[in-house]
């Protein structure tokens, strides 16, 4: 096994397979103080459009975290393991709120999670424009 940066638009098939497999993730943001937090989180990714995206709740943590980083997003990163394997998708997150992107966030976690999440009028999307794509396979 070896640690490889992956082209986070053009990944190879052994890493997009891995991110197609249902896992649970972490979303990592910046608290004020600056220390971390870490939470658990479904996460889609989509190489051709460049996205990293996790549904949420509009009064998370997470998302306060995102708003405070301003207009230029902030800096996140977004990890899955399974055994010896992980992958990991760092970027700038923003939150979105219209519906269209909720709706394809949606159709894309039932998808990877066999799922259709549940009703939510306080959900938004956190959508991460994908900087750098690591892993370990």
């Amino acid at each position: 096994m070896s640690t490889y940066r992956v082209n986070p638009a053009a990944p190879d098939e052994a890493y997009l397979r891995f991110w197609l497999e249902r896992h649970q993730c972490t979303l990592t943001t910046l608290r004020p103080d600056g220390s971390p937090h870490v939470v658990p989180v479904g996460v889609t990714y989509d190489p051709e459009a460049g996205l990293a995206r996790v549904i949420t709740n509009r009064a998370s943590a997470k998302v306060s975290h995102v708003l405070a980083a301003g207009p230029d997003g902030a800096r996140v990163a977004v990890c899955q393991v399974a055994g010896r394997r992980w992958a990991t998708l760092e970027g700038r997150a923003s939150v979105r709120t219209e519906p269209a992107r909720i709706t394809e966030a949606e159709r894309r976690y039932a998808e990877r999670y066999g799922r259709t999440p549940g009703e939510n009028p306080s959900r938004v999307v956190i959508e991460i424009a994908v900087e750098r794509a690591l892993g370990r396979g």
